[in-house]
């Protein structure tokens, strides 16, 4: 079905409804106005409800029940079930065809009463004063449509004389009206299949669902009112066919094996072998399906198409079929009051379809909307003793208030007692009539006990798509509630509605779900697998692709089908792939059921995944894959696998290491007792990171100061401790570390002693002798393979990882080898790492390495580029080497080749990895010619800084308040020296002897020489331009390098720019040099200087403006100058009045302890804004 108008209808029509419902509340709600005078009893209900729920919740509601009745008219209409058209036009008319007949005098009788009849023909004919007399006729005709609909379909048509009428739609005649949308939208082709009414109720909540999930980040959990918003999801057909085929479908096969049912059932699996010992059922009536989270009834309707083709083939008569149908088969459970009338609605139409008086029947669908009931204890003994105390038992009475929060708990209630029928009927029978509040309690005991009998265990069908809904978004009384009653399922709803649906069905009865897909292989739902894998059987099982299942859904879901109770089975399994549109999946999985292959395929029993760890239900997995689990010991077993520091805020406690003080860092700690008597603060921190691996990631450091002293005691204001400091005996101690969140490949590293990790920094403690095989096997394509089968998710957690299969007998055969390649491919990756500026380890750029660097900068890049492709070589070798011992010591050489992708060798000298995407390889160098120009300008600002010298490797000036005395005395005798006073103008000329520009000049000419300098300008240029143009050096610097410093810092940028409001005024500081007086110095030495040389020169402009030997054109030129100096001095004067002569009276201190995030506000507009440095911390 095409549904994209269908959406655009429904979303359109919830605003404009809610927006005209809400006018219309205004004006009855007014003091003076005459719904109060004329419909008094109607306001008092309105007034009620409001006070009861909300104006915004009443609204809400208004508005959904019109929305409801209007598309069932249109529907009804479209398919002539109504004699004439309600919201409809005859063919050739404008207007509905029941305001057409009715000004022609023909008003049915049976439809619309006396006095409303009355009432249409005044207004028509103009004897009744209105302002639109056309529109108040057809809104009582509207009404009384539906007030004759409801003795057809009451549970959609309620009686309106109520408010419901008063706040109906003026607007329903125009051309803009929601009945002419609802015409557009709802075309005769749309309304060939009542599925279109599912649609609707999707796409008309879908906007409240995404407000619903917005409150989700705010930290709103859903309370009851949201619930069906959020979880309600509309199920593709194809799916709802694979699950009534396969489960009332496979029941009736099995009963009737020679049935011609098959013929009719596209997607039906048949067994795989021959069963014996199922359900009897002797004849069609004796099949009950319930689906407990029914939605508008998309399972149930086509339920019901199958179930009347059993009916037929059984030799009924097919005028009694819906009847049967509607009363002995189909059964629906739902929380959403609008959902469960669309779902009895979608069941009549199903029914009138197949019988045309079927509406005279006076037949209701069996869908039971649960609904709050609440009792008073007195309220109960009373009723006791008036109707017989012998009645109601313990846990009858438990039972009768189970349901005080049925709008949270839904079918997820289970009722203490459920054999309820016969005190159902004998109840019916009691007199209350002239007992008043008896007869209120009389009915909430029998909607009580109707409820507990849907929820008995009375069926041998459960079909559902359940709702699902995490921990963290449920509310605190459906997580206790879950707690309570689904202990080991209460991950989700959805896993504690599988272990319901188990108690809803009969033993060996069929359970069919679709639900996200994460219950296969999660930790979290171990479990419910093993519930299942050891109770139940698995019947089928479908997995759709990831994108194509619902095209509005976030997740991937999963179909099957389960038998309750545990036979020896071996079932299909189908991977529908992992990418697809929604319009390709149903044609693929009718092709795979009549021609299975073997990698989309699979034939597994129940007992082969409890083989597995945690029971995951990794079908996919080949035999040698299979076996590797079954024969290997589980990593964990061999090395410990720890979940680090949780901190509790991190923006608390962690910076980078470059923000810090970093003489306060402690590298190469082996011990907690050594970091404590150290008396540092800060210290390496493994906290995840980028796709990496092998080495790197190193940017983290943890204030650990004192044994973790303030972290160990950080608790909330209710002296709860917020952190997490666990597995604290593991921290500094070497390991193997990996990324919490991978959804590349798996990125395991080598880390050295002396790190802290963190719980997205997950790591591993093998034994020594086993460190580097240990770190093979993780960075191998069989960790990948094997960590895709047991969580194929973005989120590797500890436990998948102590899962992967250690083989040691093999493994020490191929321990050499392993580890000769483990060393090689580590070496080579840290000194990529290191040649980073942002590396504690950085020494030197490796164009000015040794071997490298000539005088000559394009020399020196092409033996640079030689030297990484040399680097992405040795790990490349060396990768295949440890994936070829590990395949052979696996025995995999059938499944696995050694071979690595180039754009997962994770090296940054690698382009592939770097820049990945489809790139040529010139376009790939370009790219890497110019981040290494960028880098090499980077480094140079730091010299000029004095972070780094071209005469000593490594950090030279890192610590808080440096001058450049303490450089002096590191480099006593630099051939390029540090700035003097911390400030680098950085301006649209030469206008200061120690610009930037002017300083990378001269760099330029210390680092490579005098002789080739033109030339290694030009060929920095060229290689920072664009399509082959050359770039400015200062150009760059103006416009490009702060960019490029805030992004290669990570939003912690070192170097801050002082820059005026529209840039006029720029200069940069390197903030572990600034001191208080830093901002006097960037005022009077830099600003007022620089406004000085400006009015210099606009008077020598003044000058060439009025010389009679200056040409037109030069003084033309010399008065636009003028203007725009002009400008820049008003710009100037007003950063310095309004900004900077403030600040530097402050003498504003910084504590680089507090990182760039803290101390960079302090400097306020004075400084250039870096996106995202005020906001909240991931």
């Amino acid at each position: 079905m095409e549904t994209a108008k269908l959406k655009k209808f429904a979303q359109f029509a919830r605003r404009s409804l809610i927006e005209q419902v809400s006018t219309k509340l205004k004006l009855v709600l007014a003091e003076n106005s005459a719904a109060r005078r004329e419909n008094a009893e109607a306001i008092k209900k309105l007034d009620d409800a409001i006070h009861q729920h909300s104006k915004e919740q009443v609204i809400e509601r208004v508005a959904y029940i019109w929305f409801n009745r209007f598309c069932a008219l249109r529907f009804m209409d479209v398919n002539r079930y109504t004699r004439i058209g309600v919201v409809s036009a005859a063919e050739g008319q404008l207007q509905p065809e029941i305001l057409a007949e009715a000004k022609m005098g023909h008003i049915d009788e049976e439809m619309v009463n006396d006095k409303a009849r009355q009432q249409i023909f005044t207004l028509l004919d103009g004897k009744a004063p209105s302002r639109d007399p056309q529109g108040e006729a057809y809104r009582l005709l509207v009404v009384g449509a539906c007030n004759h609909w409801h003795r057809a379909m009451p549970f959609l048509f309620q009686r309106i004389d109520d408010y419901t009428e008063l706040l109906m739609p003026d607007d329903l005649l125009s051309g803009n009206s929601i009945l002419a949308y609802t015409r557009g939208a709802m075309t005769p082709d749309a309304c060939q299949d009542v599925e279109v009414i599912g649609w609707l109720y999707q796409f008309y909540i879908s906007e409240k669902k995404d407000e619903v999930f917005d409150g989700l980040k705010k930290n709103k959990k859903i309370t009851p009112e949201n619930i069906p918003a959020a979880t309600q999801l509309f199920t593709p057909h194809w799916i709802v066919r694979y699950l009534v085929e396969n489960s009332l479908g496979r029941l009736w096969m099995l009963n009737r094996p020679n049935s011609r049912l098959i013929e009719r059932m596209d997607y039906y699996i048949k067994p795989e072998q021959l069963e014996t010992d199922f359900l009897r059922i002797g004849k069609p009536e004796e099949i009950k399906i319930c689906d407990p989270a029914c939605g508008s009834g998309h399972m149930l309707t086509y339920a019901f198409d199958l179930l009347h083709k059993i009916y037929e083939e059984e030799g009924v008569d097919p005028a009694e079929i819906p009847e049967k149908i509607l009363t002995h088969n189909l059964y629906g459970i739902e929380i959403d009051e609008r959902a469960g009338e669309l779902a009895a609605f979608a069941l009549t139409m199903k029914a009138r379809a197949r019988q045309r008086r079927f509406f005279n029947k006076g037949i209701v669908p069996n869908i039971c909307v649960l609904e709050n009931i609440q009792f008073d204890d007195d309220e109960i003994y009373e009723y006791m003793d008036f109707v017989g105390r012998d009645l109601f038992s313990a846990s009858l009475q438990t039972t009768l208030h189970q349901f005080e929060e049925a709008d949270n708990f839904g079918s997820l209630i289970r009722p203490e007692v459920t054999d309820v029928e016969e005190l159902q009927k004998m109840l019916a029978l009691k007199n209350v009539s002239g007992q008043l509040f008896l007869s209120l309690t009389h009915q909430k005991v029998l909607k009580a006990l109707q409820q507990a009998d849907y929820l008995s265990p009375k069926y041998q069908v459960v079909i559902a798509n359940p709702p699902f809904m995490g921990q963290r978004n449920q509310s605190a009384r459906i997580r206790k509630f879950l707690t309570s009653n689904y202990q080991g399922v209460d991950a989700n709803l959805f896993s504690a509605f599988i272990r319901r649906s188990r108690s809803l069905v009969e033993v060996k009865g069929i359970i069919a779900n679709v639900t996200p897909f994460v219950w296969l292989t999660i930790t979290s739902y171990e479990n419910l697998r093993r519930e299942v894998l050891e109770n139940m059987t698995i019947l089928s099982l479908v997995k759709p692709s990831y994108t194509a299942f619902f095209e509005v859904a976030t997740v991937q879901f999963v179909a099957f089908v389960l038998r309750n109770s545990r036979i020896d089975y071996a079932a299909r399994y189908f991977d529908l792939g992992y990418l697809g549109s929604a319009a390709e999946q149903p044609d693929r999985l009718k092709s795979l059921i009549e021609s299975p292959k073997a990698d989309s395929c699979f034939l597994r029993s129940c007992q082969d995944f409890l083989k597995l760890p945690d029971a995951v239900i990794a079908f996919s997995l080949s035999d040698g894959i299979r076996r590797a689990f079954i024969e290997g010991v589980p990593l964990g077993e061999r090395a410990k696998v720890r979940q680090g520091l949780a901190t509790g805020e991190n923006a608390r406690f962690l910076r980078y290491w470059y923000e810090v003080d970093f003489q306060r860092i402690g590298i190469g700690i082996e011990s907690r007792n050594e970091a404590k008597i150290s008396a540092k603060k800060w210290f390496p921190y493994n906290k995840g990171g980028d796709y990496r691996k092998w080495y790197g990631n190193n940017e983290n450091v943890v204030n650990w100061e004192n044994d973790g002293f303030k972290i160990r005691n950080f608790c909330d204001d209710f002296g709860k401790q917020r952190s997490r400091p666990q597995n604290v005996d593991f921290y500094f101690k070497p390991s193997l570390t990996w990324s919490f969140i991978s959804s590349y490949s798996f990125g395991v590293r080598v880390c050295p002693k002396g790190y802290i990790f963190d719980v997205g920094g997950s790591s591993a403690f093998p034994i020594a002798e086993e460190r580097l095989v240990v770190a093979g096997l993780l960075c191998s394509k069989l960790a990948t393979v094997f960590l895709q089968a047991l969580n194929p998710t973005a989120n590797m957690q500890v436990g998948n990882i102590g899962s992967i299969p250690f083989l040691p007998e093999s493994l020490t055969e191929a321990k050499a080898e392993i580890e000769f390649a483990v060393k090689e491919a580590t070496a080579t990756t840290q000194r990529d790492w290191d040649s980073c500026e942002t590396s504690w380890g950085f020494k030197e750029l490796p164009l000015m390495s040794q071997g490298i660097k000539q005088n000559d900068l394009e020399a020196t890049w092409s033996n640079c580029l030689e030297f990484f492709h040399s680097q992405v070589v040795s790990v490349t070798n060396a990768e295949r080497r440890n994936n070829s011992a590990l395949i052979d010591a696996y025995g995999l050489q059938d499944e696995l080749t050694p071979e690595v992708p180039l754009n997962e060798i994770t090296l940054t000298c690698n382009p592939r990895y770097r820049y990945g995407g489809d790139k040529s390889e010139d376009e790939l160098e370009a790219l890497l010619l110019a981040d290494t120009m960028r880098e090499l300008v980077s480094y140079a600002v730091g010299c000029m800084f004095g972070r780094y010298a071209l005469d000593k490797p490594g950090l030279i000036l890192a610590n808080q308040g440096e001058t450049l005395d303490d450089y002096l005395k590191l480099v006593p005798e630099p051939s390029f020296l540090a700035d003097h006073d911390n400030v680098l103008p950085m301006l649209d000329g030469d206008w200061f002897t120690d610009d930037i520009a002017e300083r990378f000049r001269k760099f330029l000419r210390v680092a490579f020489g005098e002789e080739h300098y033109e030339e290694n300008l030009q060929f920095v240029e060229k290689a920072m331009g664009k399509n082959g143009k050359p770039r400015d050096i200062r150009d760059y610097f103006l416009k490009d390098f702060y960019n490029d410093h805030v992004r290669r810092y990570k939003k912690r940028p070192i170097y801050w720019l002082f820059s005026s409001p529209n840039g006029s005024f720029n200069a940069l500081i390197y903030m572990h040099r600034y001191r208080p007086d830093t901002v006097s110095v960037v005022l009077n030495d830099y600003l007022r200087e620089f406004r000085t040389k400006l009015a210099s020169h606009k008077n020598h402009l003044e000058a060439v403006s009025i010389s009679a030997s200056a040409s037109q054109g030069e003084k033309t030129k010399a008065l636009k100058e003028i203007e725009k100096i002009n400008k820049v001095i008003v710009e100037m004067e007003e950063y310095e009045r309004e900004v900077l002569y403030p600040l530097a009276t402050e003498q504003v201190e910084i504590d680089l302890d507090d990182g760039v995030k803290v101390n960079y506000l302090k400097l306020g507009a004075a400084l250039k804004k870096v996106p995202g440095l005020d906001k909240g911390d991931e």
